[in-house]
Parts: structure tokens; C-alpha cells; sequence
């Protein structure tokens, strides 16, 4: 199982709008790609900064969903989320192995 992990620190001012977005769009829209199988969404508790850090990773079942994730989806997804949002966000992505 691979996961793909992508921490977000949002503003404030757009905080809640951002998590419905999320919600009922931008997930829905990775998990119609057909390349994850499951996924979960997390709100981070202790936070270093006064911007809220929310978390999502994405459940793909070999790296060969991740990779065509990455090559056919993931560039026009980005660029809805900052044609949407521009500079109020920022994500750090990181891709990790399930070890049994």
C-alpha cells in the first residue's frame, strides 16, 4: 500500500471555506481519478504557527496508481486548487510505503 501524504497550512481567513472545499470537491475529485482506494482527512492538533494545518492521505493500492495519479491528474488538480485559493495555502507532498 502506498500513501500519499499532503500537509497544507491554510489561512485563517479562509479556513473553513477551504475544509468544505475540500469536503465536497477536491477529495471527491482525487478519489474519481480511480488511482486511491481510500483516503483520510485530518486536522492537526498542536500547531507551531498561526496557520491551521490540515492533512490528507491518499490510499493507492501499488506505486503503479500512485505514478499514473501523478502523470495523468495530479498537474490539473493543482492548478484548480490554486486557481481557486492562489497564495493562501501552501502543501508539502510525500509519498511513503505501508510496512507491515
Amino acid at each position: 500500500m502506498i500513501v500519499f501524504n499532503i500537509s497544507m497550512k491554510v489561512e485563517p481567513s479562509i479556513e473553513m471555506e477551504w475544509v468544505s472545499w475540500q469536503k465536497e470537491e477536491h477529495i471527491p475529485q482525487i478519489m474519481a481519478t480511480g488511482q486511491f482506494v481510500d483516503y483520510k482527512f485530518y486536522r492537526l492538533l498542536e500547531e507551531q504557527t498561526d496557520a491551521p494545518t490540515y492533512i490528507v492521505q491518499y490510499f493507492a493500492p501499488d506505486i503503479q496508481h500512485y505514478n499514473k495519479f501523478i502523470d495523468s491528474f495530479a498537474a490539473d488538480l493543482r492548478k484548480k486548487a490554486f486557481d481557486k485559493w492562489g497564495n493562501k495555502f501552501v502543501a508539502f507532498r510525500s509519498v511513503m510505503q505501508v510496512v507491515n
